[in-house]
């Protein structure tokens, strides 16, 4: 193999995704991947105990689960147990997800913001 192949290989992860929620692979907030969150005013400007959750804290404000999970680079699962941390610490809010009683415009409005979280990737 030439040395050229080595250069395009990707970096290997330093830290395995589990040690950055000690384990856990469950969040202790249902949390779902369409959930839209909320950065509360306080959490701005904060020094956090480690990097990836400081990552997941500058990207989280008015984005999807799924799409902070894209953003930062690490596994959903670990972005929700990390984001479920967040919520419960009362660093980040979760806005109103669609449930069967939701209205055509909030549906409409879900959509939308759906459509403009993939065109911006």
């Amino acid at each position: 193999m030439a040395d050229e192949d080595w250069d395009d290989a990707p970096a290997p992860r330093i830290v395995r995704p589990f040690t950055i929620t000690a384990g856990r692979t469950r969040p202790k907030v249902d949390l779902p991947v369409e959930a839209t969150l909320r950065l509360q005013e306080h959490a701005h400007g904060r020094s956090w105990p480690n990097a990836s959750i400081a990552h997941v804290v500058d990207v989280c404000h008015l984005r999807s689960v799924a799409e902070v999970s894209a953003l930062v680079s690490m596994p959903i699962g670990v972005v929700r147990v990390l984001l479920a941390d967040l919520i419960e610490a009362g660093h980040v809010a979760v806005q109103a997800t669609i449930s069967a009683n939701s209205t055509s415009d909030q549906r409409r409005d879900l959509i939308e913001r759906t459509l403009r979280g993939l065109r911006a990737f």
